[in-house]
């Protein structure tokens, strides 16, 4: 059996060239950044090389006296707690987030609200996209509001957010936005400084570097309240042996996405189109979720009512396809997804949602197979049904 494999959105294949300059990194730059002699500096300066480039390509201002920070973490969740955790303040306060946001935000959030805050969530449209208006009623309404987080691209649905319009709402509020880039950068392009946020997650694996590094971009003002404590690295902000081979992996990725951005951005959205076209062809009754907005190019949530996400999950999987019903860092649930749930959506809908997400080396062919395959799955399923009834 030849397997399929659309999970990307959970995490993606390592890139070649960040393997190897990850591997070069380990021979040459193996020392501790934080140590004084010739070893640790030459991993410093690779250490450092890396965070500007990212820095740089992100669209963050990596010189001057208002130069913007770029703090190395363990991967997205950890980057979204430090930008909650450490952005709300220690008095409590009011923390405004969107009604579909990861688990991570979700999570932080709560914490927060277990500490005195006051957590208020954005509703939003059928189509999956933050209410703008129900924004500038409550920034306009006053109340110690300390932060505000909105995804720049949906994990489950794809579905881009108006993060550029939301952060002007918020700079005119005197507010900070962060948002959550994880499932865009390396997707679409991604310009700090231009969307106007304060505070930006992202992670190397999704876009094949390396799991187990990520990073949240600062603007020069801001005050962020440390998390951890032990060490002195990253001026403070995230103590901990810096990890070189890792940094270097993900400006590697990040660079090898920059070379093929436009290329690679329409290949992925005609691949999702394409897949979305022949499901839809042999099976008329699927619902594209948030098929009316605009979305990331390579995610595709398909909705098949009367079916159960889990049991169509595992028949796929059983088939050859790998996908997912939501988000990864929830799949041990078996509670409907809350983004959907959000949305509004019917509750047929939710039930028999799924998410397939495309990679850099997803073929023409595996979308063909891939959607001959669900098809396949799905008749098999809905005959079973019938018989039962």
């Amino acid at each position: 059996m030849q397997r399929i494999y659309l999970d990307h959105n959970a995490t993606t294949p390592l890139a070649a060239v960040a393997a190897a300059a990850m591997a070069e990194a380990d021979r040459k730059a193996f020392a501790n950044p934080a140590s004084q002699h010739e070893f640790g500096r030459k991993a410093r300066r690779r250490l450092e090389t890396a965070r500007e480039a990212i820095l740089a390509e992100l669209g963050g201002q990596v010189h001057g006296m208002q130069h913007d920070h770029l703090v190395f973490t363990s991967g997205g969740t950890e980057a979204n707690n430090l930008a909650l955790l450490g952005l709300a303040g220690a008095e409590p306060g009011t923390l405004l987030i969107s009604a579909i946001e990861h688990p991570s935000v979700t999570a932080a959030a709560l914490l927060l609200q277990r500490r005195g805050f006051e957590v208020e969530k954005i509703g939003v449209c059928r189509e999956g996209v933050v209410d703008l208006a129900a924004l500038e009623e409550r920034l306009q309404a006053g109340g110690d509001v300390r932060l505000v987080s909105i995804m720049l691209g949906n994990n489950e649905t794809g579905v881009l957010q108006p993060v550029r319009e939301a952060a002007q709402l918020c700079r005119a509020a005197g507010v900070p936005l962060h948002t959550d880039a994880v499932q865009a950068v390396g997707k679409i392009g991604v310009d700090f400084r231009g969307l106007g946020v304060s505070a930006l997650s992202f992670a190397a694996h999704k876009f094949h570097g390396p799991r187990g590094i990520g990073g949240l971009l600062l603007r020069n003002h801001l005050k962020l309240e440390p998390q951890l404590a032990g060490g002195f690295q990253q001026a403070g902000l995230r103590p901990g042996t810096e990890p070189v081979s890792l940094a270097v992996g993900m400006a590697a990725a990040l660079a090898a996405w920059r070379l093929e951005a436009n290329e690679r951005t329409a290949r992925l959205a005609e691949l999702r189109d394409l897949l979305e076209a022949k499901i839809l062809l042999g099976a008329p009754d699927t619902i594209r979720v948030g098929g009316g907005a605009a979305r990331l190019p390579h995610t595709s949530n398909l909705a098949f009512p009367g079916q159960d996400r889990q049991a169509l999950q595992m028949a796929l999987d059983m088939a050859g396809v790998a996908c997912s019903t939501g988000s990864a860092c929830a799949s041990g649930s078996s509670e409907p997804s809350p983004v959907l749930q959000a949305m509004g959506l019917p509750q047929a809908v939710v039930e028999g949602s799924l998410r397939f997400s495309l990679g850099a080396d997803t073929r023409p062919v595996d979308v063909e197979r891939a959607a001959d395959c669900i098809l396949r799955v799905i008749n098999n399923l809905r005959q079973q049904n019938s018989r039962r009834k």
